[in-house]
């Protein structure tokens, strides 16, 4: 679906559940894993922390987007997000969230607190390494969404199971007249796959 105006959030979410479909097979390869990790806790809560270098981008995207799908199946799941580097949540982020519908109060400075309301409830963001005081300490599963981090990462404290689940880095075209359309595109790809994951249960 490609955006250029701002939607309704709940009409897309509505769209999202039925996207899934448009899954090709040989990703469907690699979100496996998180599956059977999903299904292994057989209705306990479940904790998903979405690792990547900066925090800035993939992983804030994982993030808002498992919560909101969690929340839309009324899946008991909380999603998490960090790095391994402290950076702050890239403005292009909150730009296609925006577009998405998503209700968003962003402060200023070096790294803030973004407030994103996806209509269930207020997720807060911003960047911050995996030992973060609002992270998990245990019974958690560490998602790795850049190869960088999953190289660089080797032993996050904690977690029950680490999947290596990556996605293209939108960082590559800023700047460029590719820009926004990219940060749109990445973020779909991530809401449907997240929605695809929750979905199952």
């Amino acid at each position: 679906m490609l955006l250029k105006n701002r939607m309704e959030l709940k009409k897309y979410l509505e769209y999202l559940d039925k996207a899934v479909i448009t899954i090709p097979d040989s990703r469907k390869k690699f979100l496996n894993p998180l599956i059977d990790y999903l299904k292994s806790k057989n209705g306990n809560p479940i904790q998903l922390n979405f690792v990547c270098t900066h925090n800035s981008r993939r992983s804030q995207l994982a993030q808002i987007w498992a919560q909101t799908a969690a929340d839309y199946y009324k899946v008991d799941c909380t999603a998490f997000s960090s790095g391994v580097e402290v950076t702050a949540l890239n403005y292009r982020i909150v730009n296609a969230l925006n577009i998405f519908g998503f209700g968003i109060e962003m402060p200023s400075g070096e790294n803030p607190v973004v407030e994103v309301n996806n209509s269930y409830r207020t997720i807060k963001c911003f960047s911050k390494l995996i030992e973060d005081q609002v992270n998990p300490k245990n019974s958690f599963a560490a998602v790795m969404t850049c190869s960088h981090a999953d190289e660089n990462c080797p032993l996050v404290i904690g977690m029950e199971k680490r999947i290596a689940l990556n996605y293209d880095d939108p960082g590559k075209f800023d700047g460029t007249a590719s820009e926004a359309a990219i940060y749109l595109e990445r973020s779909e790809q991530i809401a449907t796959e997240m929605f695809y994951l929750l979905g199952k249960l």
